[in-house]
């Protein structure tokens, strides 16, 4: 195998002999220089209680790949947290995705290394790492590296969510600072991911739904044996792969996108899944409509479990029931069984040894905890390309239509302004816009925070909401609509909308609405001119200006051929 290698280079060039002095400085022998060379990519980060843990999940991982005959080198990416990394510009929470991906491609294919492992922490380091392994298309595994434990405040369980929705209650006066202060003390007890079926448990699912993780990782408690032992034997695991060839190529197929979409609708995932798994189909050069996908999978899939936010039930019983093996196990007889996965079998093998170890937890597909999907792709005049609703748990009298009077906010800083004042009524569809890949820039702006505000003021369930912006996973809120294409910033019609236009949401029908007629609306079209892009500096504005739109899973612009978006 070490003549294949791509990393093992001609002996006496340039590339190897100057490589070989700088390695050999750093103690490895002639032995080692012949191994295949595997890249640990890891985030570990003194910023964030998702990334606290990761080097001792990096040591496990070496363990294994030197174990298995292989040469480990652990490269270091940016370590992107919501909760932190929003606090300067929100912009930076999407945007990292990419700067990863592109953080990760300078080592590995400019050193030309043979395969990665990739500890996946937080929201955007999974789909990061998911669209690196695409675009590199090296052998590679993805390590969920778990979620976090969690606390009590005043005898009563409490996370991340009751803090995040906590502090927009604040604002309304609803919540004592002084409670807030002990929730934010109490709510997080050890490192990992936040503990609830948000996006970073949606997307490590879908790491394993997808078949690019080994069996076991999704949930995992990020402080326990089981995450150590299971660091070890994906090291070990990706030597193997080298030897077989096994790409990610082999099994981000078709297919494997369609088991994937399942299973997030099966746990009513993040809208967030969506983009990411775009994203990663147009990297990986699958010719997938992810969109699409969950239009059709959804019409046959339940929501089989209720984890937090959408139930009662927390991420630690879900790991208890078997997690996602026992989920898909579930799912089986709509799944592709002949995708393959990184242990070189089929998904249909790898299930055979699966169980489901709670049925009350993770349901069969013939009593699911709602028939209904969670998540529903929406179209129209409103939204040409398309739209996303989340819904969670259906209750069978839930509303699922609304037609109201827009009231419009430019910004979501204005929109709880507005909530807070009294401008936002009963029968309002608030219309927040500005907040898209290019608007936001990186869909910034507190979309999720203007969705707790509603629920604040007790208009959840009387004030339907819809933007171009991103929804937190956390999100399960009244009748929002989000990710509305072509967004504002590029001239969707979201740009013409104006206060006391009627919009029409009708999610049985899959429909986004604006009633206003064509006439009217080349009248302002012409009168308002084309949107003007905020200004934005630096990373942000690199990213402004390549960023594709939401068909695309939101990447960057691949060649200087590319237009930007311009919908």
């Amino acid at each position: 195998m070490t003549d294949e290698l791509r990393s093992n280079f001609e002996r006496g060039s340039v590339s190897e002999a100057t490589r070989r002095a700088q390695w050999k400085g750093m103690g490895r022998t002639d032995e080692d220089l012949e191994k295949p060379k595997i890249a640990v990519v890891n985030s570990s980060s003194e910023l964030a209680v998702c990334y606290d843990h990761l080097d001792d999940v990096a040591e496990e991982v070496k363990k294994g790949v030197w174990e298995a005959g292989g040469l480990p080198i652990e490269i270091r990416t940016t370590a992107p947290s919501d909760f932190i990394v929003a606090a300067g510009d929100a912009g930076y929470i999407l945007s990292s995705r990419d700067l990863v991906v592109n953080d990760m491609e300078v080592p590995v294919e400019g050193a030309q290394l043979d395969g990665m492992v990739c500890l996946s922490s937080c929201d955007k380091t999974p789909p990061a790492h998911l669209m690196a392994a695409g675009r590199f298309d090296v052998p590679t595994i993805v390590v969920p590296c778990g979620y976090q434990s969690t606390g009590e405040c005043g005898g009563t369980y409490v996370d991340i969510e009751e803090v995040f929705m906590g502090s927009v209650e604040s604002t309304f006066g609803e919540l004592d600072d002084d409670e807030l202060l002990e929730m934010s003390d109490s709510a997080i007890t050890g490192p990992g991911v936040c503990a609830g079926i948000a996006t970073a448990n949606s997307m490590h699912t879908v790491c394993e739904a997808l078949g690019m993780s080994l069996p076991g990782g999704a949930p995992i408690r990020a402080d326990s044996p089981d995450l150590a032992r299971y660091a070890r034997r994906a090291g070990s695991r990706i030597v193997d792969m080298i030897e077989e060839d096994l790409r990610p190529s082999d099994v981000m197929t078709e297919g494997a996108f369609r088991n994937a979409v399942a299973a997030v609708l099966a746990v009513s995932g993040s809208i967030n899944c969506i983009k990411h798994l775009q994203a990663t189909a147009v990297e990986t050069g699958v010719d997938v409509d992810v969109f699409e996908l969950f239009e059709a999978v959804g019409r046959e899939t339940p929501v089989m479990s209720a984890v937090r936010p959408n139930g009662p039930d927390t991420i630690g019983a879900f790991d208890d029931a078997g997690g996602a093996q026992a989920l898909l196990k579930q799912l089986s007889p709509i799944l592709d069984l002949d995708a393959t996965t990184v242990t070189g079998e089929t998904r249909g093998e790898v299930l055979d040894d699966a169980s489901v170890g709670n049925e009350e937890v993770i349901r069969p597909l013939d009593r699911p905890y709602s028939e209904q999907p969670s998540i529903v792709i929406l179209d129209g005049s409103l939204a040409p390309d398309s739209a996303v609703v989340k819904l969670g748990l259906r209750d069978p009298d839930r509303e699922t239509s609304f037609t109201g009077e827009a009231i419009v906010y430019d910004d979501g800083e204005a929109a709880i302004e507005g909530i807070q004042n009294g401008e936002v009524e009963p029968g309002h569809v608030l219309t927040v816009r500005g907040m898209g890949p290019r608007g936001g820039p990186a869909m910034s702006g507190p979309a999720s925070a203007v969705v707790f505000a509603l629920y604040s003021a007790g208009l959840e369930n009387e004030v339907a909401f819809v933007s171009d912006g991103q929804l937190s996973g956390l999100c399960n809120k009244g009748l929002t609509v989000a990710e509305v294409s072509p967004e504002a910033a590029v001239g969707g019609p979201l740009w013409l909308v104006e206060d006391g236009d009627r919009i029409t949401i009708d999610v049985d029908e899959r429909r986004l609405d604006l009633e206003v007629d064509p006439e009217t609306l080349d009248r302002r079209r012409e009168q308002r001119g084309d949107p003007e892009l905020p200004d934005a500096d630096g990373w942000l504005s690199i990213y402004q200006r390549t960023v594709q739109p939401m068909s695309e899973g939101a990447v960057l612009v691949e060649s200087d051929d590319a237009e930007p978006a311009d919908d």
